[in-house]
């Protein structure tokens, strides 16, 4: 494999390719409302329309958000797991659309494989060796073929 065939492997915010995070601190404007990072939305959305999706979107950081998402004391939305998928697939792109440098970034990444390294999320990331889903890997490279096509 020649190092335009290497995966970008992607997790932390700080390393080469962390714009890819959904901690990386883009901010965006998404209905009606400002949000500091993906997360802080993606996280909030479990709690849509109740004060806890408020309290989601100001914590102090995407970290914090995520802690707050997984809290099960705040009564998660009935249909997450159905529309969970989507909503990150409309937030990611929403965060690309509002920040045009990075789209950039991401376009020259070319074709090679996105991966969400972690071995903390077999869902959303590769599990750390692997097996797991790389769904928000899935998604950039779907994005990042529709901007290609966009041009």
């Amino acid at each position: 494999m020649t190092n335009g065939d290497e995966p970008v492997m992607f997790y932390r915010v700080g390393d080469p390719y962390d714009f890819l995070s959904n901690f990386s601190e883009y901010a965006l404007h998404l209905d009606g409302k400002h949000w500091p990072t993906v997360e802080h939305y993606y996280q909030a959305q479990k709690f849509l329309g109740t004060p806890d999706e408020d309290e989601v979107r100001q914590a102090e950081s995407a970290l914090q958000a995520a802690i707050m998402g997984r809290e099960r004391t705040r009564p998660l939305r009935a249909d997450w797991d159905q529309v969970r998928d989507s909503i990150m697939e409309r937030v990611v792109a929403e965060k690309f659309r509002q920040h045009p440098d990075i789209a950039q970034k991401l376009r020259d990444t070319g074709t090679r494989r996105l991966v969400k390294h972690t071995k903390g999320d077999a869902y959303w990331g590769d599990g750390g060796d692997g097996s797991g889903q790389n769904r928000l890997g899935e998604i950039l490279m779907r994005l990042r073929d529709r901007l290609n096509a966009e041009g």
